[in-house]
């Protein structure tokens, strides 16, 4: 049986296994010299007059706005602000400001080059793996209170009833107002937390977020009309005191979360039209019709409800919202079974006169990843097509260069996300290490010729089922054993009780 770690060890254990999974999934856990010289030349000249073509005099001057970040609590790669304006006859505006990274980090550069091999910043629970050194990602591209920035602005005009009604594009400098953290401006907003400090500094703060949140309500209730799946995945993450991992702490959506979430979709929405309109290509952010069907159908028909025989999103959240409300502490083990079959997403290339499949899970056609230029890089190239658009030059990637990109990030998505959940379960058996031979309640996640996978109900935790898995399948609920954990590997290994 393998031997707990002593406690003061813990992170620097995790730390070593994200280091080697990085390099196992063929991702660069460092920067390069040439990389990091090339931050090390941009000075605040640079960065004060955002030189990145095109004509400076047409940047507008938007610092006086109310605008604020909302994110994670431990966020410091700011990639954008929102801010809201009231309009005659019950409209909204909401403007989102992106982070300018193209401004700094140009296509062809060695900064590039790294953050076009990854393509996506890294997050483990023991190590963040940043697509961007730290200087630009958390610093001269990240939108960080009380300086000016670089941005790209995304206008959208919401009318009563949710719909984006007008929207525009263009660029402008920004300053954040107040560094705003999900959990606090939720309990405020819910009633059950006071003022979050940064709001109540700045006169005006609180109204406008109020408004924000109305207006995010309504453009998730229509999206929900269109057939928008209402799903709840459980995300944890551990807990350390000090070095010593002592727990795993639960992470749920909440209203903050959703304001910021159902304004990055519709931002993407609009990115992808406005593309479209000026006749360039994009790369689009994809979930196709769900292959197993079927066994969705059947995941309903156990819960007493009849879902059509063809894919249909509107039907399928009416059971999930049914669902919610008829046993919320165990709607999430329905909504994994579901996420799990409806598939992963992927990126396509979109040619000016095709059409790309549509994101099945959020009822949406024109879907464009373009709000994260920091963390991710399809949204990079996405910023460089919509400069370039705006200014009137040539699209700046070829259809075989977006076809061959799409892919790639799709591979190197696939790869990040493994080493994440490699470093996820082996903090988890570190938890449980000390546990075999108990036995848990649990629900598969996973079935198919590669393997069959379980989580724990009552501890947050996935592992594979080694023995009795016949005629197993998602979403079905076990009883499981701890046979094994393995540290180094991520193992977590479970048999049927």
């Amino acid at each position: 049986m393998p031997q707990t770690a002593p406690s003061n060890r813990h992170r620097a254990i995790l730390q070593g296994i994200a280091d080697r999974a990085m390099l196992e999934k063929g991702l660069l856990p460092t920067f390069s010299a040439a990389a990091l010289a090339e931050v090390a030349d941009i000075s605040s000249a640079t960065v004060a007059s955002g030189a990145s073509g095109g004509d400076l005099s047409a940047i507008r001057d938007l610092t006086g706005l109310l605008w604020a970040s909302i994110d994670n609590d431990d966020s410091r790669d700011l990639d954008q602000l929102t801010v809201a304006d009231a309009l005659p006859g019950g409209a909204v505006k909401i403007l989102v400001a992106i982070a300018d990274v193209d401004a700094l980090v140009k296509d062809g550069s060695s900064l590039d080059d790294h953050a076009r091999h990854n393509t996506t910043s890294v997050y483990t629970v023991a190590k963040i793996f940043p697509m961007l050194p730290e200087k630009l990602s958390t610093d001269l591209t990240s939108l960080n209170p009380g300086v000016d920035r670089m941005a790209v602005i995304v206008e959208m005009v919401i009318d009563a009833n949710g719909a984006v009604q007008g929207q525009d594009l263009y660029r402008a400098r920004v300053r954040n107002r107040a560094k705003l953290a999900y959990n606090s401006v939720a309990a405020w907003l819910d009633g059950t937390g006071s003022t979050p400090r940064g709001m109540a500094a700045v006169d005006g703060l609180a109204e406008n977020l109020r408004l924000q949140d109305r207006i995010a309500q309504r453009l998730r209730s229509l999206r929900h009309a269109h057939g928008a799946l209402s799903l709840e995945t459980i995300k944890s993450r551990p807990v350390f005191d000090g070095d010593d991992i002592r727990g795993l702490e639960v992470e749920h959506k909440n209203r903050a979360t959703e304001i910021i979430e159902d304004f990055m979709i519709a931002a993407n929405g609009v990115t992808a039209r406005y593309l479209a309109a000026k006749n360039f290509p994009s790369i689009r952010r994809v979930v196709r019709t769900p292959k197993r069907w079927d066994r969705i159908i059947a995941i309903a028909r156990d819960h007493g409800v009849t879902l059509p025989a063809q894919p249909d999103p509107v039907a399928l959240d009416a059971f999930l919202v049914k669902q919610r409300a008829v046993d919320p502490a165990r709607f999430a083990d329905v909504s994994l079974g579901v996420i799990k079959l409806l598939g992963a997403g992927e990126y396509v290339a979109e040619q000016p006169g095709t059409a790309a499949p549509g994101h099945f899970g959020l009822a949406v056609t024109d879907y464009a990843h373009s709000t994260a230029p920091n963390r991710r890089y399809p949204d990079l190239i996405t910023q460089r097509l919509l400069k370039a658009a705006m200014a009137g030059r040539p699209a700046p990637y070829s259809a075989a260069d977006l076809d061959a990109l799409a892919r790639h990030c799709t591979e190197e998505e696939d790869a990040a996300n493994k080493v994440e959940r490699h470093v996820e379960k082996s903090a988890a058996a570190m938890l449980l290490e000390s546990r075999i031979g108990e036995q848990f309640d649990a629900l598969v996640t996973g079935s198919s010729d590669k393997g069959t996978w379980a989580r724990l109900l009552t501890i947050p935790v996935e592992g594979r089922l080694m023995a009795g898995t016949e005629r197993l399948d998602v979403g079905d609920k076990i009883r499981v054993e701890l046979i094994s954990t393995d540290v180094e590997r991520g193992f977590i290994n479970f048999t049927t009780a």
